[in-house]
This record gives C-alpha cells, structure tokens and sequence, in this order.
C-alpha cells in the first residue's frame, strides 16, 4: 500500500518548503523514546541524561504522543511565514478540542479510534496509557493538551532551545539546496533524492511513499503540500496525508543521509586485503620485495612444495601484487612495490572518507 501525491501540471506553486522548531522538538523526543532507532543520534540521548528527574518522569508518561504516532496538529503549514517555537505553541493552544481528543486517542490506541470521538471503551491500553491519562483525554482534551504544551516548553527551556540555535543553520543550509535545485530541475529534481523510500514518476508527475495506508492526493487548488527538512526524523520519513491538518513530508537533511550512506569497498582494495591477510604470504612478499626470485628458490625458503606455492602465488599475482619476468629457463616473481606502497593510502582515504569513488588508485 502507498500513499501517493500528484501534482497536476502548473501546480508547483502549491508546494512549499519550511522547517519547525515545534515539529523538531517532538521529534527530539521521538528520538529519546526509541533510541535504538536513532543511531546517529545517540550523542543526544546521551546528553538528555542530565535532564531533570520530573521532566524525565513526565516525557515517560506523555511518550505515546511521539513514540509511534504523533499528533499531525504538529506538521507546520506552507502559509505564512516563518514561525517561532512560541508562535507554534500559541496554535497548538488554540486548537479545537475535538480535533485534539482524536488525534491523542489515534497516538494512544492506533487508528481503532480515528472517527470515534475519543479512546473507544474496548481498546487495550498501552504501557504508556494510564487509566488517569485516559480520563483526561474522555473528560478535558483541553488539560491534556495544555500537558502536552507544557512539556514541550519545559523541555525546550531545558535543553531544545539551545539545540535549535545549532540546526537551524543545518535546515536552512538544506533549504538553500532544494532552492537551487529546483531552479535548475524543476520539483521533480529535489524530489528523487528526498529520501531512499521516497518513489517518483516526473513523467507521471506523481510521488509517494510505502505505508500501511492506501491514499492518493492530488493538489486542488486549494491544497498546500509542504516539505520539510528535518534533523531528527531520520532515519524515518514522516507523512500527512488527512485533514484538517497540513499535507506535509518530513525528510531527512542532506547531511544526515551522506553520514547514514557507507560506500561499498572497491573490489580491488578487498582483494588485496584478502590477499595479503595471511603469514605465509606476507612472508612471500618478503622475499620477493628484496629481489626477484624463482619458485625452485622460493619453495624450500618457505618450506612449502611447489604446489602450495604457486597456489599463494596466483593469489598474489591476482590482487596485482607480483609481476613476473623470464629468465632463460626461469621464472622470476617480484613484489609490485608500486602497488604495496598504494595499499595504505587506499584503505586510509576508504575508512576514513578522505576521497569519493575509488580515488586510492591502482586500486
């Protein structure tokens, strides 16, 4: 099942590219209640460990509204301008009660209760879903949602405003990227490289994601899809597709998916690796770096028969580290010193990122 969204010709207007200090936030916490999800992340789990005890204690409690499911009142609209972790938090307060007793029911008990008014009597509670939370949400949405506000500005007082001053460059530079791409490529450039699950068709003008929901939306005049970088969301994608609230994709910045990416070894640098990785030949090598030498001479050196020998010796000779000449009646292998002296270089610029593609020629 996929949720899809086509844009109909000469609707790119009515996509627009934003990010949200308040959707960073809950993200954030997304990422301190499932942390083996985020190994990029775990710098900050780390660091949140000096939050204060009640903050913890109450992230704990409020976490089904940001473990799996989190309310889409959170996605940041395409209209307007830029707004502050403030003015965010003013629009959540204002939201009508109704829609908010829903969207907490969905994060409390899964879509069993999308369309049903609150939490449906029948469903199981989750670990995180006390009976007190429960009543809460059936008796006042509004004092829980007032809950929910306050422990975003607590946590944002604590520890996410600070947070923000460093990402926010991050998602801007992000938003310069798209910016000029699409300049040059049209929506469908920056659109390809969203994120790895992110699908598109520029001849279909049509783009959708793999969910365990089927729904296809095409913008209407009315509509307004926003895309939105996002520090935290990785490695997930993040979709609303539903009304009321904003028609939005959170992806990951650029940045994050380049660090999450791990280039495949070239093949010739694993072979030689191979190749070199145990005694005897290394001991082979040795030799064969002092001067040239035959196999008659070679054998008894090594205690090997000529056999075993030659079998070391094709290995070598396939990872490219021995050459070989006539010498009348013999056959004299040398070491490659020219390929021995590029084999350091090669694997320091692959582990350590110094070059792209297989910059550490020969190899």
């Amino acid at each position: 099942m996929t949720i899809t969204f086509r844009v109909p010709p000469g609707a790119d207007d009515r996509i627009g590219f934003t990010y949200s200090p308040l959707l960073e936030t809950v993200l954030s916490l997304h990422v301190l209640a499932e942390p083996k999800h985020h190994p990029l992340q775990h710098a900050w789990v780390r660091r949140m460990r000096r939050l204060p005890v009640g903050l913890r204690r109450e992230i704990t409690t409020l976490s089904f509204t940001f473990r799996e499911y989190f309310p889409a009142f959170c996605f940041p609209s395409a209209h307007g301008p830029q707004a502050s972790f403030a003015q965010e938090i003013e629009r959540l307060r204002a939201l009508p009660h109704d829609q908010v007793r829903e969207e907490f029911a969905v994060a409390l008990v899964g879509d069993v209760a999308r369309g049903q008014g609150g939490v449906p009597p029948d469903s199981a509670s989750g670990p995180e879903a006390d009976d007190a939370v429960r009543r809460t949400l059936a008796e006042d949405p509004g004092a829980l949602l007032e809950r929910f506000v306050s422990l975003l500005g607590d946590y944002w007082e604590a520890a996410f405003a600070e947070e923000w001053e460093r990402l926010s460059s991050q998602l801007a530079d992000t938003m310069t990227e798209i910016g000029e791409e699409l300049a040059v490529r049209g929506l469908f450039g920056p659109l390809r490289r969203l994120a790895p699950e992110v699908g598109s068709d520029p001849v279909d003008r049509r783009f959708w994601l793999d969910r365990p929901h089927d729904h296809e939306v095409t913008l209407s005049a009315e509509d307004r899809l926003t895309l939105v970088p996002s520090v935290y969301v990785w490695p997930h994608v993040r979709v609303n597709c539903d009304p009321p609230w904003p028609l939005g994709v959170v992806f990951p910045v650029s940045h994050l998916q380049r660090a999450a990416h791990v280039s495949m070894a070239p093949p010739e640098l694993i072979a030689t690796l191979r190749a070199v990785a145990e005694e005897t030949r290394l001991r082979l090598l040795r030799l064969l770096a002092q001067r040239p030498r035959s196999t008659e001479e070679l054998a008894p050196l090594l205690h090997l028969t000529p056999a075993a020998l030659s079998k070391h010796l094709r290995v070598l000779a396939r990872a490219g580290l021995v050459t070989t000449r006539r010498d009348g009646y013999y056959v004299l292998y040398s070491a490659d010193r020219d390929r021995l002296a590029a084999l350091a270089p090669s694997l320091h610029t692959y582990v350590l990122g110094t070059g792209g593609g297989r910059d550490g020629r020969p190899f």
